[in-house]
């Protein structure tokens, strides 16, 4: 699949799971647009698309946390993005390695 196949929604943005190269556990989901999927396979660090503050961030810019690139992949119907990375540090702003640390409980 090449970049101009990449399916982006309505605002320009497509999902991106990003998982630990070594561990394979999922660190956390963020979007990317076409210019930060550019800047992300251009320097080797993961770029994404802030929809809060709508604007790039280079992660780990301020944190030190940066994530090393090792492979992207598209899904099958080219609208999701899987990226295998390195990871300087923890992924979630909390400090937890991973955004998915805790786990839904059933309701009473």
């Amino acid at each position: 699949m090449t970049f101009d196949q990449i399916k982006w929604d309505e605002r320009g943005l497509v999902p991106a799971v990003v998982q630990d190269a070594a561990t394979r556990q999922v660190l956390m989901v963020a979007y990317m647009n076409a210019e930060s999927l550019r800047r992300t396979l251009e320097t080797g660090e993961t770029v994404f698309w802030s929809r809060s503050r709508g604007e790039l961030w280079h992660k780990g810019a301020t944190s030190g946390n940066v994530q090393r690139v090792q492979a992207v992949y598209v899904d099958c119907d080219g609208d999701t993005l899987l990226v295998l990375v390195h990871p300087a540090g923890p992924a979630c702003h909390t400090g937890e390695v991973s955004c998915f640390y805790r786990q839904l409980q059933p309701s009473p």
